[in-house]
């Protein structure tokens, strides 16, 4: 930093632990349709805080890759984009999931 501090280095390894983890938990909820402030508001009742300028790249992102579908509705005179999971990202899902489960558990055992 120029301030010369230095950034907490737990907050940065946080950080890249959690972009992992963020994916997952988007794909996750996105089983069904969401729009972006229920998505954003879903994850945090969750225990996954994310702040907006994350979650909207990130959909556009995943949509872009093929791994969700999205569609515009006005509803109460407001434009909302929802977004959904499609079979490429279900299947994406599983992977990540199973993936996930067997890290947690190798984490867990050298953790203990």
């Amino acid at each position: 930093m120029t301030d010369g501090t230095q950034a907490d280095p737990l907050d940065s390894l946080v950080l890249e632990i959690r972009r992992g983890a963020i994916v997952l938990a988007v794909l996750s909820r996105l089983k069904q349709e969401e729009y972006g402030y229920s998505l954003k508001r879903s994850l945090g009742e969750a225990g996954i805080d994310i702040d907006e300028g994350t979650l909207y790249p990130l959909l556009r992102r995943l949509e872009t890759q093929g791994l969700l579908d999205s569609r515009w509705s006005v509803e109460d005179q407001r434009p909302r984009r929802y977004y959904r999971i499609n079979a490429s990202g279900k299947d994406l899902l599983k992977g990540l999931a199973r993936e996930w489960r067997a890290l947690a558990g190798t984490m867990e055992r050298l953790l203990s």
